[in-house]
């Protein structure tokens, strides 16, 4: 069932190339405040199939479209009409992508790199102009981008189908890597590098160790998998790879957090602590999407927890972003039930009811400023209020794109850019 599945998300990400064509990408500024409105004009759109996951993924509805203003393409054509929607503040400037999610990005000196379900975009800060890297152009195999990091000077993206695209800037060249090579899956969803140089690499059948971070040495890598691990591993669907103190690398997966130290694989699910209980978060569940509605691997995990008559979406086992702050401390964002916090021997968690936003927690990311926790989910970004008590919360009226927050940069000019579904926000003078 689970290759079955799969072949249908390869299938979505296929006809969501070849519907989209050209891409757009578009600047919304404001400058009075972003809780005012205008009368939107009509504006050019890519079709509804490129902005397609895989089921049980967020996503998003709707467009937000603007005045026209022709663009070129990284090839110097002629693209699809950009949207340039100019509102109120000097604090935000929106970017529009169209009917796509932005669930991958990262910052790299004067560039922000861009990870959408219909390509990689490169934007330049300094030069105020960005080039787009797909299929099209010979640089991806997949448009569906899940992950964008940087790693040794080089630029990582993870996508769905495509497997592992990496690009190296001083030869302007990149390099794909697949099943064939070694990799678990060609669904690819996070990686990190381990402190002695192991590259560790997140897909939907496992995980992949490269020894060494030696991608082009067949014997470096290796696989683990929950048969492989008996059990270690609790579930081989993975999504986050973060690295802990003292060589400890960290793994969310769909049946809960896993440890790798020194050889010896443990994990903990809601059993042990992870996740809200569904008592404390049903009134709460305004996002819906229910992953076991599309996929029966998803429905066996939940009735594997007892949850087969919860037809919303909650499922405390599944983390969907993982993130170790420099304590050591390990966060998990879970699919409904809240954040929850692992210091290695006691849990806890944050739901609504505590002053989180949303339940669903789509992204963590630890600031490179000044090491705090950032909080994406379904209804705004979080961060935890100076006493630890509470969250400070920003929403579209705040400025955000949309209140669906999947990814996040701070960029060289300390601005904040934050991806959701069809655009992105770029923050200055956030008070949060």
């Amino acid at each position: 069932m689970k290759f079955d599945y799969k072949a249908v998300a390869v299938i979505v990400v296929v006809v969501g190339v070849v519907v989209a064509g050209a891409f757009t990408w578009g600047v919304r500024q404001g400058r009075q405040s972003a809780s005012e409105t205008m009368a939107p004009t009509q504006g050019g759109a890519p079709s509804q199939a490129a902005g397609q996951m895989p089921p049980g993924h967020p996503g998003g509805t709707g467009n937000m479209p603007g005045l026209r203003q022709q663009a070129m393409d990284a090839a110097g054509r002629a693209a699809e009409p950009m949207d340039v929607m100019r509102m109120a503040t000097a604090n935000f400037t929106h970017f529009r992508v169209g009917n796509r999610n932005v669930k991958g990005m990262v910052a790299d000196g004067d560039l922000v790199w861009v990870g959408t379900s219909g390509g990689v975009i490169q934007y330049n800060l300094g030069k105020d102009d960005y080039k787009l890297f797909d299929v099209s152009s010979g640089s991806l195999i997949s448009n569906g981008v899940f992950h964008v990091s940087k790693l040794d000077n080089k630029i990582v993206v993870g996508t769905y189908g495509g497997g592992m695209s990496i690009y190296t800037p001083e030869k302007n060249e990149w390099k794909n890597y697949n099943i064939p090579d070694g990799l678990a899956d060609q669904f690819v969803y996070d990686m990190s590098k381990a402190d002695n140089g192991d590259y560790w690499i997140a897909t939907w059948s496992g995980v992949n160790l490269v020894k060494g971070g030696r991608l082009d040495d067949e014997k470096a890598w290796e696989t683990f998998t929950v048969k492989s691990t008996n059990g270690g591993l609790p579930n081989d669907w993975v999504y986050g790879v973060e690295k802990g103190h003292n060589g400890d690398m960290w793994f969310a997966t769909e049946g809960g957090l896993a440890l790798y130290r020194n050889g010896t694989w443990t994990n903990w699910n809601h059993e042990k602590g992870l996740g809200a209980p569904y008592e404390v978060v049903q009134k709460d569940l305004e996002f819906s999407n229910d992953p076991a509605s599309m996929s029966q691997h998803h429905a066996r995990q939940k009735a594997e927890q007892g949850l087969q008559d919860v037809k919303v979406g909650f499922n405390p086992n599944y983390i969907v972003s993982l993130a170790v702050d420099r304590e050591g401390v390990v966060w998990c964002g879970t699919w409904g039930g809240g954040l929850s916090r692992f210091d290695g021997s006691k849990w806890q968690t944050y739901t609504v009811k505590d002053g989180l936003p949303g339940n669903h927690v789509f992204m963590l990311k630890l600031d490179e400023q000044d090491g705090k926790l950032w909080i994406g989910t379904n209804k705004g970004l979080a961060r935890f209020n100076a006493d630890g008590k509470g969250f400070k919360v920003m929403t579209k009226t705040d400025g955000l794109f949309a209140d669906n927050v999947f990814s996040m940069a701070r960029a060289k000019d300390g601005s904040l850019w934050v991806g959701s579904f069809g655009g992105i926000a770029r923050l200055t003078n956030v008070n949060l």
